[in-house]
């Protein structure tokens, strides 16, 4: 069984996560073209070539979705903005329709009782921007901090909270140095950059909310705990060279005003010039952190170039999508990350989920007690570190529903929702279920 709300402190948050194209369907409603359209249509880079032009039909369904967070008795619920449905060109021209219907999804939430818990940027920049060179051009600080201005100028004085931007590891290391999503470039110096102005654009829309006068801003971080492969010394130091790159870059810039020199050895001829002085804008206050959590890695030293190391294989059971179930690593990070940068702030788990191979049955249910699983150890993780002292206030379930995964496109489902992409019709699993009776929902 799941911990229920009585085994979490009073005003603790529970809510579900989604983002705008994995679920929206991209091709309604005046969206412009992103460059994960351009990098899905290029043969090889998502599984058969899916693309987010219909995803879930949420555009067009979004009443019935709310519903169902709602029946499952979640608080609140995260989603994300789209810059190209507001701004086709990524600057300019504002689609009226695009931002009517973030309006009117707001009020839907507020008029079910959940609590609207924005991501300005979910990964789908807007195709004119990546044309000008996307994240590798610091100009894209000041488009982002426009964009921040329109959208959150018509709905931000309904926001329960904001975050800039999801996951900047996947904006700038996963999409410029492993090239598994888009631009899908494997450039050191795009990379470096990439990392850099990410944050950049971070703190100038902190700065433009502050001016709008609204509260409860955030940042959110994914994070991967990094295992040496064995006991050696080479292990051990690619190890920590990744948990760097992954986990402590971004907290650093944020909250240290700094970069890691294990992470400064490879970027520092590649870094724009008075990158230091950016700090003033990239520290900006934040109100509380969110953390992203999935898996661990095993690292193993790699012969070549910076910054010598690759992953392998572990004994642990795994997901749909491969990876290693690690609950011990939330826990972890939750305490690591109070201890070494946020202090007293607030920390909200902002996704945690898994994939796994759901299908309906002839009696219409959706098995997925391996989804129970990890969420219940993971709740439990959670439960560990507020018992040690993480200043722990919420946890949100990744995802909602199944939709299009990026690079991983239909394949893998992630959802507490099963949704058959050939008639979209939507059926709850057993997770969704389990959850709903954990926290009085249906």
């Amino acid at each position: 069984m799941l911990p229920t709300r009585k085994d979490f402190p009073d005003g603790f948050q529970f809510g579900t996560a989604t983002s705008s194209y994995q679920i929206e369907g991209h091709g309604f409603g005046g969206a412009g073209p992103t460059h994960w359209d351009s990098f899905a249509a290029t043969p090889g880079n998502v599984v058969r070539g899916e693309d987010g032009a219909r995803a879930c039909e949420h555009y067009l369904r979004y009443a019935g979705d709310l519903d169902l967070v709602r029946d499952a008795g979640f608080d609140a619920y995260r989603f994300s903005t789209s810059w190209a449905r507001v701004l086709p060109e990524g600057r300019g021209a504002v689609n009226q329709e695009g931002l009517d219907f973030y309006d009117r999804l707001t009020d839907a939430l507020l008029e079910r009782g959940l609590k609207p818990a924005a991501t300005l940027y979910h990964w789908e920049l807007p195709s004119a921007l990546a044309d000008l060179g996307g994240w590798r051009n610091r100009d894209i600080a000041g488009w982002f901090a426009d964009f921040t201005e329109v959208i959150m100028g018509r709905i931000g004085d309904r926001m329960h909270s904001v975050v800039p931007i999801n996951e900047p590891w996947c904006v700038g290391w996963l999409s410029h140095f492993w090239g598994a999503h888009a631009p899908g470039l494997r450039d050191i110096r795009a990379t470096a950059r990439a990392m850099h102005y990410v944050l950049l654009a971070h703190g100038r829309a902190i700065e433009v909310m502050r001016g709008l006068g609204m509260g409860n801003l955030g940042g959110v971080f994914n994070m991967e705990w990094s295992t040496p492969a064995d006991d050696t010394p080479d292990a051990v130091l690619a190890a920590e060279r990744y948990d760097a790159i992954y986990n402590r870059f971004f907290l650093g810039g944020v909250f240290h005003r700094a970069y890691p020199d294990a992470v400064m050895e490879g970027f520092a001829p590649h870094m724009p010039e008075g990158w230091q002085d950016d700090f003033d804008t990239i520290s900006r206050p934040l109100d509380w952190v969110g953390v992203n959590y999935y898996t661990r890695k095993l690292i193993a030293p790699a012969p070549g170039s910076w910054p010598h190391l690759q992953e392998v294989g572990g004994p642990l059971p795994k997901t749909q999508t491969g990876w290693e179930i690690y609950p011990q690593g939330l826990t972890d990070f939750l305490l690591r990350t109070a201890r070494d940068y946020t202090g007293d702030l607030p920390l909200i788990v902002t996704e945690n989920g898994m994939a796994h191979a759901d299908a309906v049955q002839a009696d219409g249910t959706v098995p997925d007690a391996a989804r129970i699983d990890y969420l219940r150890d993971h709740l439990q993780a959670v439960r560990a570190a507020i018992a040690a002292g993480a200043p722990v206030q919420g946890y949100y379930v990744w995802s909602l529903m199944d939709n299009y995964e990026w690079s991983l496109g239909y394949e893998k489902r992630f959802g507490l929702v099963h949704v058959d992409f050939d008639t979209m019709v939507r059926t709850p699993k057993a997770s969704w279920h389990a959850l709903a009776r954990a926290l009085g929902g249906a």
